[in-house]
């Protein structure tokens, strides 16, 4: 909980030592406004010294010879009265004094020469340069202003916070007391109280040690008391890091019981803390977890972990986790970062809901990285855990055979060179990346990679765009224990060359209106490439099994997303641009392609036709539409080029003004059994509705449902309540999602937390 309301110590700025320089002092001894200043009558400049002793009127010469330490201030008031008897010198009626970003106003201005004390009586205004303002009946300034106080003061903030006390004081030790306290950021109605507000009976702020101390302070609700403390410490708001206590959370899991997570941070020193973080509950040991960072000058270092010591059979003995990540920057060209993960078991991270708890991978890496204009080089680790818990219950076998074929990925160098564009725009972009993969059952692969190509890119004078591409990719490998399907393991080396031509064309057409602007844009792309030579008996396929077609890559060369195998074969691949801006449609575009390949037995068609003999692919295209605030649309899709069948879709869609907006969105992917059995059906059904109930008040339900013959129906619904002011929030929110895993089969989640401006958060 960050508590921030102490702000109101900018006081402190008009508690100090400041000399005054007055302008527009009139021979009579009577002050005028600023806008008098362009009045004939003479003016002087008058001096306070800094002991505040004495009035000097300096000569001419000293006028040119002013002492740099004397600092000034403008002053200026309807009136000065001087009495010698008393000693006192008055100023009244509109008296204004401006030091550096302050300014300050009052009915009344005196200065008593004996007892060296300034009082400004009367509507005292304090205002500074970044909006805050101070406002007061009283302040005294005495002992070189060294010491003060002020009387009922009501402060606006920046921030639109509002501080209120009855008296404030600021002692020589510079310690400042304010009494009868009160602090707010919500808006401040006459005649109501203000949402929330804090409220106590003493305040004091130690300059010396940076502390702010409370004395029976109360968090107050709508006037009601809900919350009491009789003393509270915590450093003022400039101290950027302190050790001492954070908020603690709170709350009750299936797995934990009731829990309680306290949290300690300790600065080490300003580049280096721990925060220390336990976890009691009712029905585990505890839960001892720690977090570690430094800052260096030129590297951070960043390592959190925990460990349990388990109680129940059906998991590990000894559990825990450890995650480090950090960032070193050798120097102006090279870099090294790295994301360390570990965890005990698969179902840890889900257990005590910490963070990557959903990933079906973790995965942890390690890279250096070398930037030189357009040139880059990376050398690469990975290292693969599954943690999938679904798989783990519904599919144990595919789960194990997953396992034992994790990778260990060391290294992974990719370097890639390019040279300047000659007269023509022609350039050469060399790229190099070698590969070395471990498997758990004992398959491994080197591979080294280079690809040499030339590219052109070119507008013609009649508005056609071409690019147009050569490139010859090499590869070497050396394999140990691959098999292929059900043959023998392969062991040896092995190697292979793929030359590829490509040109790309495009021509936009442009139509505009008094009331939109369309856009059509023909696009085809040619690829000339040998047939065959992939070698999938020799060459096993680390880097490109995620095979996808889509709208997003059916008009590149390289249709895979790795190096493994090689997007064979001649094609050419065309399709149709259109895009419309304007009062009629609003923000729409369209796209549909198709690609026509010369052979059907090459490697990706395979995949494409899932065996079926054919030289066209299928449809692939999007279209995405905002013709106006209340409907934003957006559809993905890959049909079938004889009936028309999805074997794709994606679709999202909001409808709606903004007090009642309903979301949408459905997936649907196409079982593939031809790619090593990978790949399911898939069939997804988001929906949510968000209303407005009223200016502050909304509530938001959603429900994901699995489509698919043999779903379980519902995966995951919830929603929330919530109340949103200009200083308060409150949110109620709850979840249920059900699994496959009968550990976690009907969770729920429920919380509740309350936001207070300024100040932060807590909740359950």
């Amino acid at each position: 909980m960050k508590i921030d309301f102490l702000k109101f110590f900018a006081l402190s700025l008009i508690i100090g030592t400041f000399p005054f320089q007055s302008h527009g002092v009139t021979e009579a001894g009577e002050f005028r406004h600023e806008e008098q200043k362009k009045s004939s009558a003479p003016s002087v400049d008058l001096y306070f010294s800094n002991n505040m002793t004495s009035l000097e009127v300096p000569t001419a010469k000293d006028l040119k010879k002013k002492n740099s330490n004397v600092e000034s201030v403008d002053f200026s008031a309807e009136q000065i009265i001087s009495d010698e008897e008393k000693s006192t010198i008055t100023a009244q009626g509109n008296v204004e004094i401006k030091y550096a970003d302050m300014r300050m106003t009052a009915d009344k201005l005196i200065y008593d020469q004996t007892t060296d004390k300034i009082m400004a009586v009367g509507n005292v205004k304090l205002y500074s340069r970044d909006g805050s303002l101070i406002t007061g009946d009283f302040v005294s300034l005495s002992e070189n202003m060294s010491t003060g106080e002020m009387r009922n003061i009501k402060a606006y903030l920046r921030d639109k916070s509002f501080v209120s006390a009855e008296r404030f004081r600021k002692k020589d030790n510079q310690t400042k007391t304010m009494s009868r306290a009160s602090y707010t950021a919500c808006d401040i109605c006459e005649g109501k109280k203000p949402l929330w507000e804090i409220k106590a009976r003493k305040v004091q702020h130690d300059e010396k040690s940076q502390d702010v101390n409370y004395n029976d302070a109360f968090l107050y609700i709508k006037g009601l008391p809900v919350f009491y403390t009789p003393f509270l410490t915590h450093p003022d708001p400039y101290v950027k890091r302190r050790s001492g206590l954070l908020a603690p959370d709170f709350g009750s899991s299936n797995y934990l019981g009731e829990y309680l997570h306290p949290r300690f941070f300790w600065a080490v020193n300003d580049q280096t803390d721990i925060i220390f973080s336990p976890i009691f509950s009712s029905d585990r040991n505890p839960v001892w977890e720690a977090t570690y960072q430094h800052y260096f000058y030129n590297s951070h270092f960043y390592i959190t972990g925990s460990y349990m010591k388990n109680n129940d059979d059906k998991r590990p003995r000894d559990r825990g986790h450890v995650f480090a990540k950090g960032r070193y920057d050798i120097n102006d060209n090279w870099r090294m970062t790295y994301n360390l993960k570990y965890v005990s078991d698969y179902i840890y991270l889900k257990d005590l809901d910490l963070p990557f708890d959903d990933d079906a991978w973790l995965t942890s890496e390690v890279n250096l990285e070398r930037f030189s204009g357009r040139d880059y080089i990376s050398v690469e680790a990975y290292y693969y855990k599954l943690l999938s818990y679904n798989l783990h219950n519904r599919n144990n076998e595919q789960y194990r055979v997953l396992n034992s074929r994790k990778p260990l990925v060391a290294p992974l160098i990719d370097a890639e060179f390019y040279t300047e564009p000659n007269s023509f725009g022609a350039y050469f972009k060399n790229q190099i990346n070698a590969a070395s993969v471990y498997h758990n059952n004992g398959m491994d692969t080197q591979r080294l990679t280079a690809i040499n190509s030339w590219e052109l890119p070119y507008t013609s004078q009649f508005g056609e765009k071409y690019r147009i591409t050569a490139s010859l990719k090499s590869d070497a490998y050396y394999i140990h224990k691959y098999q292929y399907g059900n043959k023998n393991t392969y062991s040896g080396a092995v190697g292979r060359v793929f030359p590829q031509l490509g040109m790309e064309w495009r021509l936009p057409f442009i139509r505009a209106t008094e009331n939109s602007r369309q856009i059509i844009e023909p696009v085809v792309v040619g690829v000339l490439a040998p047939n065959g030579g992939n070698k999938a008996t020799k060459i096993p396929n680390e880097d490109s099994e995620d095979v996808y077609f889509d709208d997003t890559n059916i008009l590149d060369l390289d249709r895979y997303a790795g190096y493994d195998r090689n997007d064979t074969g001649s094609r050419i691949s065309y399709g149709i641009n259109w895009n419309s801006y304007g009062n009629i449609f609003g923000k729409t575009s369209a796209f549909i392609a198709q690609s026509f390949q010369q052979k059907t037995d090459s490697g990706f068609m395979q995949y494409l036709n899932n065996k079926k003999k054919s030289h066209f692919s299928d449809l692939v295209g999007r279209i995405n539409a905002n013709p106006n605030e209340y409907l934003a649309l957006m559809y993905r899709f890959r049909v079938d080029k004889r009936k028309f069948d999805a074997k794709y879709n994606e679709l999202y869609v909001s409808v709606g003004p903004r007090f009642l907006k309903f979301n949408a969105s459905y997936i649907f992917l196409q079982g593939n059994t031809h790619y090593n059995n990978l790949y399911s059906q898939r069939k997804e059904l988001y929906t949510s509705i968000r209303a407005d109930i009223t200016q502050n008040w909304s509530v938001t339900l959603y429900n994901l449902r699995d489509l698919t013959p043999k779903s379980v129906g519902t995966l995951e619904h919830g929603g929330s309540v919530i109340y949103e002011d200009e200083c308060f929030k409150w949110e109620t929110t709850f979840k249920k999602y059900n699994t496959n895993n009968p550990n976690l089969d009907n969770d729920y989640e429920f919380g509740v937390t309350f936001f207070l401006k300024t100040i932060g958060s807590f909740g359950s």
